[in-house]
């Protein structure tokens, strides 16, 4: 029996040649089919925020990624053009070796970045004063300005290691781990930390701030539409870090009572209560205390929970008319300041208050230090 052959010589060539051809085309489609495929698992909080703060923050940041990309996309552009234009083959492209300026490009090149730039810092110097943390709100949202004599609902944050504390003073309460506040309710969060500085991060919220052991930081936000966001320390702050993780609940205003009301079963939050709460922990449970120290936030802040450290800011306060208590005085004959205030005499009280301040006893670990 002969072998057949076949009719056509060119049938394997064309098939190699379609086989190759849909090769390519696969290999070409594989970047944007992982681009979309890692897009698929992006949080998008960021541009579809339920705060206001946060809304205008995504605003910006979409507004200038537009005006950059009047500038990057005819860049990418052009530079694909000249070098297919220009390109060694292509013998009609026009050669002038000898040119070497013109007026119309550089006016082109170096006038649109410079009108970019000048906007960008238009609009960074309106928000940045706009979205200052510390400043009080002034609208509700887009549409609804903040009405007349709306006092914020304060909430005190100390980031622990590595959790979360939040004590609500107008109401006696606070919780670990978690967070709530009512909707269409400005919130006036007092941040501090207990040992290392940290990141308090809510993105459907508002932006980020730092917590600074013996510093106090504010951040003034409204939560917009209710829902349960997500809270994070963004700062790496040791080995318990990547769980320091907290729900925030956006409520209605009879969801939020009946949450306050649930707290207040809990236990009291003393100062010895604190002081074990206080040391170093990994994935703490939410936990809810219906009563506290009405006086603990200010020693966090001033590192005296314990009662027999000094609180900062009445170190602070000390002066050269007699103000100083016995235990600060100490302090001073104890170390070079007693000298310091001995040549200055009763006229300077700055630099008796810089010579408290970098005693041994402040130094290690707590020589961050500001007034509120």
């Amino acid at each position: 029996m002969k072998n057949s052959e076949p009719t056509d010589p060119t049938i394997m060539p064309m098939l190699i040649s379609r086989s190759l051809k849909l090769f390519r085309n696969a290999v070409q489609r594989l970047p944007l089919i992982g681009a979309g495929l890692l897009l698929a698992g992006c949080d998008t909080v960021v541009l579809h925020p339920s705060g206001d703060v946060a809304a205008q923050q995504g605003h910006l940041l979409v507004v200038s990624t537009f005006l950059m990309l009047i500038i990057i996309v005819p860049v990418i552009a052009l530079t694909c053009f000249f070098a297919w234009r220009y390109r060694h083959k292509n013998t009609e492209a026009t050669y002038e070796p000898e040119w070497d300026h013109s007026t119309k490009l550089e006016l082109i090149i170096w006038g649109a970045p410079l009108l970019i730039i000048i906007v960008l810092g238009l609009l960074t110097w309106i928000g940045t004063h706009t979205l200052d943390p510390y400043r009080p709100l002034e609208r509700l949202d887009a549409k609804r300005a903040m009405p007349l004599n709306v006092k914020p609902m304060v909430v005190e944050v100390v980031a622990l290691d590595w959790k979360w504390l939040f004590i609500y003073p107008d109401l006696g309460i606070a919780s670990v781990n978690e967070l709530a506040a009512p909707v269409d309710v400005p919130v006036e969060f007092k941040i501090t930390a207990s040992t290392v500085m940290n990141s308090f991060s809510i993105p459907a919220l508002a932006g980020q701030i730092y917590a600074m052991p013996g510093m106090q930081t504010t951040l003034n936000a409204v939560i917009n539409r209710p829902g349960d966001f997500d809270g994070f320390s963004a700062n790496y702050s040791g080995a318990g870090f990547s769980d320091m993780k907290f729900k925030f609940h956006g409520m209605s205003k009879a969801d939020f009572d009946q949450w306050v009301q649930s707290v207040k079963t809990g236990s009291e939050l003393s100062r010895g209560i604190y002081a074990e709460l206080e040391k170093p922990s990994q994935r703490e449970p939410v936990r809810h205390y219906g009563s506290i120290d009405a006086d603990l936030y200010h020693a966090i802040l001033n590192r005296c929970v314990s009662g027999n450290e000094q609180c900062l800011d009445q170190m602070m306060q000390m002066g050269p008319q007699g103000s100083m208590s016995a235990a600060a005085k100490a302090e001073i004959n104890a170390t070079s300041g007693a000298t310091k205030l001995a040549s200055i005499g009763n006229g300077i009280s700055k630099e008796i208050s810089k010579e408290i301040c970098t005693t041994p006893q402040l130094s290690s670990g707590k020589n961050n230090v500001r007034t509120n």
